[in-house]
């Protein structure tokens, strides 16, 4: 393989992470607000090139080994726990997309980040405050919950923003369910 050839592949490739990324609902959600500190945008704009690296450092990766590195990225930049599904399926499409590279299948590479891309959904979060009953003082009563709502904002034929699985709505909400003792709140996909 030439030398621009392999590097016109990688080019694809890092293309193919950033749709990746891009069209991750909580990844989106923790940029959007700033769950990252003030370089949130930075540090997902970091973490496609820290994927890429991770890659091509790795060449025979498993699944698990893929999420439990994009679980350490979120939670290590982004303060965010992502429990709602969505790290097996975006953990596959980045290994299915590094698979394409290795074969050198430029139309594969292309094609599964136009997918994607097409797929993306818009993702919005609204804060919302409740009190829960206790005796301290009135600042540790209040917890922060998130309603989250997804669109689809692609071109997608059948007009369902599916991540992680297809559910046949036009829309989908996440709500927070628990809120556990160490102040972690868990948020679950909507059935």
């Amino acid at each position: 393989m030439m030398a621009g050839a392999g590097e016109d592949l990688r080019a694809l490739f890092r293309a193919g992470v950033r749709a990746a990324l891009e069209a991750w609902p909580a990844l989106q959600i923790a940029v959007e607000n700033g769950f990252g500190g003030v370089h949130s945008q930075e540090k997902a704009e970091w973490l496609g090139a820290a994927v890429e690296e991770y890659f091509f450092r790795n060449a025979d990766l498993e699944l698990d080994e893929v999420e439990d590195f994009l679980e350490e990225l979120m939670t290590n930049e982004f303060d965010t726990v992502v429990e709602d599904g969505s790290l097996p399926q975006v953990s596959q499409q980045l290994q299915t997309m590094f698979s394409h590279f290795q074969r050198g299948d430029r139309a594969a590479l292309k094609e599964m980040a136009s997918h994607i891309t097409q797929r993306k959904c818009k993702v919005r979060a609204t804060a919302l405050t409740t009190a829960r009953e206790t005796d301290e003082d009135e600042d540790a009563d209040s917890v922060e919950e998130m309603e989250v709502t997804a669109t689809n904002d692609g071109t997608a034929t059948d007009g369902v923003c599916s991540q992680p699985e297809p559910s046949g709505q036009d829309s989908q909400t996440i709500k927070e369910e628990d809120i556990v003792e160490d102040g972690w709140t868990i948020v679950r996909r909507k059935k």
